[in-house]
């Protein structure tokens, strides 16, 4: 910066002449009218109003000025800047204003579009009405029992009897893992049944006895509309002095009117099964026709067929050899069993014709179910 000089004619400075400063002025408001964004404004403002900026500069230059000439040459330069600060705050605004405006149109969001593209899950049918059979059961004062899924013949079978040439123990009835060695008489099973966790309750737990044992089980079946390989099943042991078919029809009643409906009739037709003696076949009353639809001239029942009743499960009391086969005494204690299949109950309950759709892992099937009651 010049130092001040008194006899120095201010006209000969150039950058304080009036032309000057009114070039000056107009070069920094064409820059701001011709800036288009926010950072084209940034640089124009620092071109011409910063602190390199040639009215900047020029202001700078006024303190080399005579006193006399200071306050017109002031005047004229800080009504230069002034009018430049003027148009960029005008242009800031304009251009904020245009940002804004095109952010809601450019970053608008539909709101009635789905949220999450993600479809939620549910949970499987078979999953819930599985753990509502084991509520009905534990209610009643039953303990939930668990065994292992490959299981050794002799929990699967020999306990049970079965004989050595029964038919379930062919490969085209189970699905073996292991064949018996020197060093072990029994071989090794996917279990067909829940029945082999009632042997180990009965031979680890003290009596009297009350379990329910679901879990999954496994056979050597074609999968098609009323047969799979691997199928849910829940069982029901009963072990205490007195025990009748009497307890054993109650028990079922009581399932039966919280699974189907209160009200259905129970009928218990003769059958046999190598673990219990004697054995019965359970059916209950159509849940949906009530029986009505084996009136002449009644609609058809998809569910019963118009049979009146729908066959639900098989029963009986233990197999005295059963007893024996765990340490129990026969001659004190008796007990009942029956069992189930839960996926066909499943479909019984809820009208399902093909039982490949319990297994396709479809979430559209499954969500009509998510939520149990």
């Amino acid at each position: 910066m010049s130092a001040p000089n008194k006899t120095y004619d201010p006209v000969e400075v150039a950058v304080l002449a009036p032309e000057e400063v009114q070039r000056m002025q107009a070069e920094a408001l064409a820059a701001i009218a011709a800036a288009t964004d926010l950072d084209a404004l940034k640089a124009a403002r620092i071109a011409h109003a910063g602190d390199r900026a040639p009215i900047t500069l020029a202001n700078a230059e006024i303190g080399a000025l005579p006193p006399a000439a200071r306050a017109e040459a002031g005047k004229r330069v800080g009504a230069a800047r002034g009018a430049i600060r003027e148009a960029l705050g005008r242009r800031q605004a304009e251009l904020e204003a245009e940002r804004d405006q095109r952010v809601l149109v450019e970053e608008a969001v539909d709101v009635t579009l789905p949220w999450n593209r993600m479809p939620a899950g549910a949970r499987h049918p078979v999953t819930t009405v599985g753990e509502r059979l084991v509520d009905v059961f534990v209610n009643m004062g039953y303990e939930v029992a668990e065994g292992p899924e490959i299981e050794a013949e002799w929990y699967n079978f020999d306990a049970l009897n079965f004989p050595p040439d029964h038919p379930a123990r062919e490969t085209q009835d189970t699905l073996f893992v292991a064949g018996p060695d020197p060093d072990q008489r029994s071989g090794l099973v996917l279990r067909t049944h829940t029945s082999p966790v009632q042997i180990r309750a009965m031979l680890t737990r003290p009596l009297p006895l009350y379990v329910v044992s679901p879990g999954k089980c496994f056979r050597a079946d074609a999968l098609d509309a009323t047969h799979s390989p691997v199928f849910q099943q829940i069982e029901c042991l009963a072990v205490d002095e007195g025990l009748t078919m009497a307890d054993l029809r109650g028990a079922i009643s009581a399932f039966v009117d919280v699974m189907f409906g209160a009200g259905l009739r129970t009928r218990l037709r003769p059958d046999f099964f190598p673990f219990t003696e004697p054995s019965a076949d359970v059916s209950m009353e159509c849940h949906v026709c009530r029986g009505e639809s084996t009136k002449p001239g009644a609609e058809p029942c998809r569910v019963c067929r118009s049979q009146g009743w729908v066959e639900i499960a098989g029963c009986g009391m233990v197999n005295p050899r059963v007893l024996v086969a765990c340490g129990i005494d026969p001659d004190r204690y008796s007990g009942f069993a029956f069992g189930l299949g839960i996926d066909r109950s499943v479909m019984i309950r809820d009208g399902v014709a093909d039982i490949r759709e319990l297994h396709e892992g479809d979430v559209r099937f499954s969500r009509a179910f998510g939520v149990e009651a």
